[in-house]
């Protein structure tokens, strides 16, 4: 898939499936503005992907932080297309945790999202044309034992963009969620071994999602192949859910 000419933003670029995003699309020949809260990790990306990306510090718990990456991606040209990556969770039984916890969860899953895609959508209107392609979760769709607000939020981001995708077809913007299953990030290798081997035994091909894999997921709802699909959801799970 041909991206040369084309520019994305990307959220949750420091590690994990953010970190593939950007150098899968970049491999593609796009120009990718990459956020994350991690200026370290943020900094490794761009030493490993090379000079078609540019990190930007992103807190995307913070309006003002947003609207500096927005403008920092749009100062340098016209943006194709949205790539929502970045989330946080801790899983624990619903009853243990404390509003506050469920409001972090909220803001990094869901209103994170829902607010730097709305930064860049008045231009991609303008223009005609874009991607917006969301990051949610199986858990969004199935639900998860011990990660319900994440599970509530991230199902959040599915309803949010097949919403979106009804609202903004005549401006023939696409978008769409990719909805990984277990993968091979920090996040999950901060889990207990026990938990990360039941999880694995239960995928019917044995082993978790490698992050270049949801990443090729992405990059093939950001490329002209899928011009045709919006308010889609595509699970990348190695067949752990095969639920409508």
């Amino acid at each position: 898939m041909n991206l040369e000419d084309k520019t994305f933003v990307v959220t949750g670029g420091a590690s994990g499936i953010g970190r593939a995003t950007v150098g899968t699309l970049c491999a593609a020949g796009a120009t990718v503005f990459f956020g994350d809260i991690n200026e370290e990790g943020g900094a490794e990306t761009a030493a490993q992907v090379g000079g078609n990306s540019h990190f930007v510090p992103l807190d995307i718990t913070s309006d003002e932080s947003i609207a500096n990456f927005a403008k920092t991606a749009l100062d340098a040209g016209d943006v194709d297309g949205v790539v929502n990556v970045a989330g946080w969770d801790i899983i624990q039984p619903f009853i243990e945790q404390e509003p506050e916890f469920w409001e972090k969860v909220v803001k990094i899953n869901l209103m994170g999202p829902v607010k730097l895609t709305r930064a860049f959508l008045d231009p991609m209107i303008a223009r005609n044309s874009g991607k917006i392609v969301s990051v949610s979760s199986d858990a969004g769709r199935v639900g998860s034992m011990g990660e319900t607000m994440y599970a509530g939020a991230k199902g959040g981001i599915i309803a949010f963009s097949k919403s979106l995708a009804r609202e903004v077809a005549r401006y023939r913007i696409n978008v769409n969620c990719v909805c990984p299953g277990p993968t091979n990030t920090p996040l999950f290798n901060a889990q207990p071994e026990r938990m990360r081997e039941a999880l694995t035994r239960a995928i019917p091909f044995r082993r978790v999602a490698e992050p270049n894999e949801i990443a090729d997921a992405i990059l093939f709802f950001v490329s002209d192949r899928s011009d045709y699909l919006t308010g889609q959801v595509l699970s990348v799970s190695g067949g752990l859910t095969m639920v409508d």
